[in-house]
C-alpha cells in the first residue's frame, strides 16, 4: 500500500519490516512464556519434594541447632515451603509449624510473664540498668502503635487473632514474639546430589545441567494418577551419582507406556 510519499518499493519494504517485526515480537512473547511456564512447573516440583520428602534434611543444613531440638520425638513439626518475591522466577522461603496434637502450647517470655509495677519489674529494671530497661520499654510502645493488635486482651475478632498470631511469629523473641518468621533459602541449603539442586541453579544461573535434561520430560508430564505424582516428586529428592548415564525415570514411564500399549 502506497502512501504518496516516496517510491513505492520503499512503503512496501517498510510495511513487511514492521510485520516481521511484530511477528517476532510474538515468537520471542510465547518463547519467554513457556520458558517461564517450565521453569514454574520445575520449582512447583521442588518445593512438594522438599515439604514432602526431605524438609528435615534441608532443616539441618539451614539451622543444626533448631533440626537438633525438634528431632525430639514428643516434638511434632511441619515445615512449609512457599514462593516469595516480587519479580520472576520466584525464591523459596520455608517456616517451622508446630503441632499440638489437641495439645495447647504456652510461650514464655519476660514481656508476658513479668506484669508491671510488680517485684519482678523493679527486679528486672535492677538488673538490666535503668537505660536498657527505658529502652525495651520505649520499643514496647513503639510495637503497640506499629501493630495495634500486641496483646491479647487486643483480640476482639478472628481477624485480630490472626494479625496477633503473625504478630508474634514475626516479632524477635527479645520484644516477647516467637521469631518464627518466613526465611529464604539459598542454593547451598538443597543438597547437590539431588535433581533438586539442579532445578534451582537453573532458575538462578539459567544454565541446565545434563541430570535435569535428562529428568525434564518426564518432570514437564501432566500426572493422570497418583502414582505419576508420587514418582516425580522421588525424581526430584532421589540422590543420584554423578557417573550415572541413564534416566530411571525416563526410562520406567517409557516402559510403562509401551505397557498399556500393547495391552
Amino acid at each position: 500500500m502506497w502512501t504518496g510519499q516516496g517510491p513505492l518499493w520503499q512503503s512496501d519494504d517498510s510495511i513487511k519490516h514492521a510485520q516481521n517485526e511484530k511477528a517476532a515480537e510474538t515468537i520471542q512473547r510465547a518463547w519467554w512464556i513457556h520458558i517461564k511456564t517450565r521453569l514454574f512447573k520445575l520449582l512447583k516440583h521442588t518445593i512438594r519434594a522438599a515439604e514432602h520428602c526431605i524438609s528435615y534434611d534441608i532443616l539441618k543444613r539451614v539451622s543444626p541447632l533448631e533440626a537438633e531440638l525438634l528431632n525430639d520425638p514428643s516434638l511434632l513439626f511441619k515445615v512449609r515451603f512457599r514462593f516469595a518475591g516480587s519479580n520472576f522466577p520466584p525464591f523459596i522461603v520455608f517456616k517451622i509449624f508446630c503441632i499440638s496434637g489437641g495439645q495447647s502450647s504456652k510461650y514464655i517470655s519476660g514481656k508476658t510473664i513479668i506484669k508491671p509495677s510488680s517485684e519482678a519489674a523493679v527486679d528486672a529494671c535492677r538488673l538490666m540498668g535503668y537505660r536498657k530497661y527505658y529502652k525495651q520499654i520505649l520499643q514496647d510502645e513503639l510495637q503497640i502503635k506499629r501493630y495495634e493488635v500486641t496483646d491479647e486482651i487486643d483480640i476482639a475478632t478472628v481477624k485480630d487473632y490472626m494479625q496477633y498470631s503473625s504478630y508474634l511469629d514475626e516479632t524477635p523473641a527479645y520484644f516477647g514474639g516467637r521469631h518464627n518468621y518466613w526465611r529464604k533459602l539459598s542454593l547451598e541449603n538443597f543438597p547437590r546430589t539431588m535433581v533438586m539442586y539442579d532445578i534451582m541453579e537453573y532458575a538462578q544461573s539459567g544454565k541446565m545441567s545434563a541430570k535435569l535434561k535428562c529428568e525434564l520430560p518426564f518432570l514437564l508430564l501432566r500426572p493422570e494418577n497418583e502414582e505419576t505424582y508420587q514418582a516425580q516428586l522421588m525424581a526430584v529428592c532421589q540422590i543420584r551419582t554423578y557417573n550415572q548415564s541413564t534416566c530411571l525415570t525416563t526410562v520406567t514411564i517409557k516402559l510403562r507406556h509401551q505397557l498399556l500399549q500393547t495391552e
